[in-house]
């Protein structure tokens, strides 16, 4: 068996980019592409005003776009 020998510092560095690959090879595997599972905007607007995270600007812009969007139209 061979050894090799990091550095404190080399070792974060890996253990950090596995860390992110990991994140990411999880979301991959999810289904990114699927739809949403509404498709009325209101359901959609107060979900995200429920959660309080988000600026009045932004939830309005949102609507606005989701209102534009072809998937969404009625």
């Amino acid at each position: 068996m061979d050894t090799i020998t990091l550095s404190k510092k080399e070792y974060q560095e890996l253990f950090e980019k596995k860390l992110r690959y990991e994140y990411l090879r999880q979301i991959i595997e999810e289904d990114i592409f699927a739809p949403p599972p509404t498709k009325r905007v209101e359901e959609i607007i107060k979900a995200f005003k429920q959660k309080k995270l988000y600026k009045q600007e932004f939830l309005e812009s949102l609507e606005k776009g989701l209102g534009r969007s072809s998937y969404f139209k009625k």
